[in-house]
């Protein structure tokens, strides 16, 4: 069998992370898995990208170049709208490679035009990393439900036009998908949710197969050794916090955790509590909350975000509304328990009390009340960081995704000779 992934990028930012691990663990299972993206930023043979100067120089453009229209709603929210115009050789290299399967993940950011899905001649697979595929153009709807209806008057777009942009798209989504041979898969239950209230995507099949991440890789170490290795506080209780972006990407919530630092900050865990933020460079108007934060940089490898986690107490998502976040697999992976919110993705993930604590959305009091909990109990700190290693050893391995995305191929393509 032979699968081709489709994803803008090949190992840059969560999305992107998630499509390249499952492509290689369909490699492990025998799988002739390639991957297609529309910029490689690693050096991995079997993924296919621009290999010229020029091209590559005209692909980091393509978001850009794709948003323009976005840039006429002057009174927009400032969070990524993907309007999908761009046309682009993607369909020919496709053809080229005569896979059995096409699987899209995230192929947004100028990469796939929207028509460009109803030329594809194989049975095409949608993993959902976020709510662009049944929306009028925004990735994170956040409380707006009108992707059930047709969209327009978009709030992301601060338009108050029933005919707009995210209006034009839902036509060209809707002409184009009924069309298609499609199967949805989403990481997470409430992604599932989200798609199947859809008028887009409701009619079609869904499926929940959650992200794998490689358990051998991210795995508990000695935490003395690991603050060591990064210079870290070896008589402090250490806070992890981290994403693409994790301070300036309001979805991940980080206004919410200085809110409930500050909360922290006010009890007796103040002086022996430090943050830990990575994905993110230190603000020069950083904002103080009352506990000492290190700032790791904006893009750190896998390796050092392991023992990151390896170093911590405990791991903090404050987002509000992420589908099925990779930190919290890793995190789990390395042992480390996770305190969230009681929304989106996070219940899937996060069984409160048992490797984690669920806070009450958005209540940023609970949310520090959560990290207290852990913090102050070594034993039950221990605990919980055994028991989320458990969760992600039997439930998130990488080899367990792609046996299930491999039995959905299979299914699929029993299906089509029938």
């Amino acid at each position: 069998m032979k699968v081709i992934i489709l994803n803008t990028y090949d190992i840059q930012g969560g999305a992107a992370r998630a499509a390249y691990r499952l492509h290689k663990g369909l490699e492990e299972i025998g799988v002739d898995s390639r991957m297609l993206v529309q910029y490689k930023f690693g050096d991995d043979p079997t993924v296919s990208g621009p290999a010229t100067k020029f091209a590559k120089g005209l692909a980091l453009m393509r978001p850009m170049l794709d948003a323009l229209m976005v840039e006429l709603y002057r009174n927009r929210s400032h969070v990524i709208f993907s309007p999908a115009v761009l046309p682009s050789g993607v369909r020919k290299k496709v053809s080229t490679m005569d896979p059995d399967i096409i699987h899209m993940q995230w192929v947004a950011g100028g990469f796939l035009r929207i028509e460009t899905l109803g030329r594809f001649k194989k049975p095409l697979v949608w993993t959902l990393q976020d709510s662009w595929p049944f929306t009028g153009g925004c990735h994170i709807p956040f409380d707006c439900t009108r992707y059930r209806s047709d969209c327009g008057r978009c709030p992301i777009l601060g338009s108050s036009r029933e005919c707009d942009l995210s209006r034009m798209i839902w036509k060209r989504k809707k002409k184009t998908l009924r069309k298609l041979n499609l199967t949805i898969v989403t990481p997470s239950r409430w992604m599932a949710g989200c798609a199947r209230s859809s008028s887009l995507l409701g009619d079609f099949r869904i499926e929940v197969i959650p992200n794998g991440l490689d358990v051998n890789f991210f795995r508990p170490k000695h935490k003395a050794t690991a603050r060591e290795f990064l210079s870290l506080p070896q008589d402090k209780k250490l806070i992890i916090f981290g994403a693409v972006n994790s301070t300036s990407d309001r979805n991940k919530g980080f206004h919410l955790l200085l809110q409930a630092l500050r909360e922290l900050s006010r009890t007796g865990l103040a002086e022996k509590t430090e943050l830990v933020v990575f994905g993110a460079s230190e603000p020069a108007d950083a904002a103080a909350f009352g506990i000492k934060a290190h700032y790791m940089g904006r893009s750190i490898d896998d390796f050092t975000i392991s023992t990151l986690y390896a170093a911590s107490d405990v791991f903090v998502m404050p987002s509000i509304q992420d589908n099925f976040p990779n930190t919290v697999l890793e995190a789990f992976a390395c042992g480390v328990p996770v305190v969230a919110f009681d929304a989106a993705g996070a219940p899937d993930m996060v069984e409160h009390q048992i490797n984690g604590y669920l806070a009450r959305p958005f209540d940023t009091k609970d949310f520090a009340q959560g990290i207290a909990w852990i913090l102050t109990d070594p034993e039950r700190t221990e605990k919980l960081g055994m028991a989320a290693r458990d969760k992600a050893v039997k439930q998130y391995s990488v080899d367990l995704q792609a046996k299930r995305y491999l039995n959905l191929y299979e299914e699929i393509l029993a299906r089509k000779r029938i």
